[in-house]
């Protein structure tokens, strides 16, 4: 249960933190907004599978690390679903 928190919790960060740094960037510099979409998916998209991998390694059994995997990549979807909406 607690590994689902801490996920939640990345989750919610990575979000907060790409809409602020999509409302900078727009305010500063709008024609990189492009580029700032671009990176923070990478840096999303890899901090998540890093995440799912240590846990997969490091889970005690097989079942936990298929059904933690699955909750987190439900839930990186609905965040990128939200974040594209709130900001799109």
């Amino acid at each position: 249960m607690t590994e689902i928190f801490f996920a939640a919790l990345l989750l919610t960060l990575l979000g907060v933190v790409y809409v602020k740094g999509y409302d900078i960037v727009k305010r500063r510099s709008p024609e990189h907004l492009v580029h700032f979409y671009l990176m923070m998916a990478t840096i999303r998209m890899l901090l998540i599978a890093t995440v799912i991998a240590l846990y997969v390694f490091l889970a005690p059994d097989r079942e936990d690390a298929i059904r933690f995997a699955a909750i987190i990549l439900i839930m990186y979807a609905i965040m990128m679903v939200v974040t594209l909406k709130l900001r799109h």
